[in-house]
């Protein structure tokens, strides 16, 4: 993101963060691990930990990775340095990457798109079923819908789940639960499985975890309703879809977005 406000911690090592790979580093075999400085950054900034990849960082920080990368001069988004300060929120005048008005509507013309918003909501109660029900509410920052049909099989809690887990079987459509840009498509967040992130606006992204098949790619725009993946079981032990809305990178309770039954 900001090439010129990344810092480096001096002797810190340099830690492959291929995807799929295991976390290495150079330093000499037998050496003494060098001591990570846990000095307080700024707000905005943030410390590298070892363990930590470009992509969680972004997630976590509601922001593209791509904007972090380009705002710390970071050429190769999978190397990252433990102990390196990046910048992650946006300096004086960058608005980060563009996105789509978030009045966009699905369209039959567009493509990969149903020609309308999929009617069909996960009812609140765990124990029930799909039904027909409003395909958006709006609570008076975000519009969505459900991005799948199913069982609600678990629910926010702030510690241990920090989104919604709809049941299903594999291969079934999931759908954008608002208009945005996809700013993540792939494999690179262990836990996640195959994984969708969608930017909707400056404060809310949307994420879609443990798919079987990808559907968009990075860059692309989409349409609230839009086929965006295949429901699977990647990273997972059932199938199911792994819903979070992040709110300036924090999870919060997705229930709180979509439409009662």
């Amino acid at each position: 993101m900001l090439a010129a406000c990344a810092s480096r911690q001096v002797g810190a090592p340099v830690v492959d963060r291929t995807v799929g790979g295991a976390a290495t580093d150079n330093s000499v075999s037998g050496a003494a691990a060098p001591v990570v400085d846990n000095t307080p950054v700024p707000p905005g900034y943030y410390r590298v930990k070892p363990g930590d990849r470009l992509y969680r960082i972004a997630l976590e920080n509601g922001q593209n990775y791509r904007d972090i990368a380009r705002w710390n001069n970071i050429q190769n988004p999978d190397q990252i340095e433990v102990g390196q300060v990046l910048r992650v929120k946006p300096p004086a005048g960058d608005t980060g990457t563009p996105l789509p008005s978030p009045a966009a509507t699905p369209s039959s013309s567009a493509s990969n798109s149903p020609a309308s918003v999929p009617p069909a909501v996960v009812p609140p109660s765990a124990s029930s079923t799909a039904s027909s029900a409003p395909s958006a509410v709006s609570s008076g920052e975000l519009q969505l819908s459900w991005p799948a049909k199913g069982t609600v099989v678990g629910r926010f809690d702030d510690s241990k789940n920090k989104g919604l887990n709809i049941g299903g079987t594999t291969g079934q459509p999931i759908y954008a639960a608002g208009a945005g840009k996809v700013v993540y498509s792939g494999a690179g967040l262990r836990g996640y499985g195959n994984l969708v992130i969608i930017k909707h606006d400056a404060t809310f992204l949307t994420a879609y975890a443990h798919n079987s098949k990808l559907l968009v790619k990075e860059g692309d725009s989409v349409t609230r309703g839009q086929t965006i993946a295949e429901m699977g079981n990647s990273d997972a032990d059932r199938v199911m879809l792994h819903f979070e809305v992040r709110k300036d990178g924090k999870p919060v309770d997705p229930m709180k977005y979509l439409p009662p039954q």
